[in-house]
């Protein structure tokens, strides 16, 4: 590769955030390749649009500069790396591992190590904003790793997101991440509740939100969880009840792993387990407050 070309992307995962992202890349003309997966329409796409297909993450390893991930879970992440058809056992030496998901720092610092000794680098930067905005370039973008693995991938950065942070050595982007997304999942639950709990006290929901939005709790946040409860409009965040709990979950564990007592997320965690429990883990966040409502509605 020479310093005009474009390096050659491998990714893994194109759900709605991935999908978006691929899309963006190749019309920047990045070299795409992608992983063959059994829901076929994002993958198809890409290949329509001159992305090449690899059956295993070590073969899409091999065809790639940079390999990225978007997936779920970092057991999903570790299914990928693992094994001997895996990205470790593969990679090149000088390739670049990019995790875009949400992943526990402690399994992030693991594998980083594992292609380390393989000859290759890693970055965790987990992802801000909408597939929306990922089509257009404006994500924001939470990185993490070293000055000369950021350096080399901030014009690819660049081209994804409007906001781009470097914001430590490897794994500090997750834990950023699940900081953030504690707070915000905290957020969710708090403001549902006070929905669902106006809503038996006989207070307008309308009316709870002009005034509290009036002072300083007013949030993105807040606003988000009211285009359902008053407006009716579920999808502004889309999120979903297992997301959430998954990352609040993950926050838990990364309390644990520094030896910290949570004192808030037991309660979003709690929440959200039971909505999850309870039938509502596909729905969007901003639902939790249905969930709310009819719970006490049956009290």
């Amino acid at each position: 590769m020479t310093n005009t070309e474009k390096p050659a992307i491998g990714f893994i995962g194109l759900g709605l955030m991935g999908s978006a992202m691929v899309q963006r890349l190749q019309s920047l003309s990045y070299p795409m390749t992608v992983i063959a997966h059994r829901k076929r329409e994002a993958i198809d796409a890409a290949v329509g649009r001159g992305a090449a297909e690899a059956k295993t993450p070590g073969e899409l390893a091999q065809a790639s500069d940079i390999v990225m991930l978007c997936v779920d879970t970092s057991a999903s992440v570790e299914a990928n790396m693992n094994g001997p058809d895996g990205i470790i056992e593969n990679v090149r030496p000088g390739t670049l591992v990019i995790d875009f998901g949400t992943s526990l720092p402690q399994s992030t610092l693991q594998l980083e190590a594992a292609l380390k000794e393989k000859g290759a680098g890693m970055m965790d930067a987990p992802l801000g904003r909408t597939p929306a905005h990922a089509i257009d370039g404006l994500l924001n973008i939470m990185s993490a790793g070293s000055e000369e693995d950021f350096a080399r991938a901030k014009p690819v950065f660049d081209d994804l997101g409007e906001n781009v942070f470097h914001v430590g050595a490897i794994s500090a982007g997750h834990t950023l991440k699940l900081i953030n997304n504690f707070f915000a999942m905290t957020t969710v639950c708090a403001m549902s509740e006070a929905f669902a709990m106006a809503d038996l006290a006989g207070l307008k929901r309308e009316t709870l939100y002009s005034v509290m939005a009036s002072g300083p709790l007013h949030s993105g946040m807040m606003d988000f969880i009211k285009a359902n409860a008053v407006d009716g409009i579920k999808d502004k965040l889309a999120f979903s009840i297992t997301n959430g709990r998954k990352d609040v979950g993950y926050y838990s564990n990364m309390a644990d792993d520094l030896g910290a007592p949570s004192f808030m997320s037991p309660g979003t965690k709690q929440a959200m387990s039971l909505a999850r429990s309870a039938g509502w883990g596909d729905n969007l966040v901003a639902e939790m407050v249905d969930f709310m409502a009819d719970t006490f509605a049956k009290k």
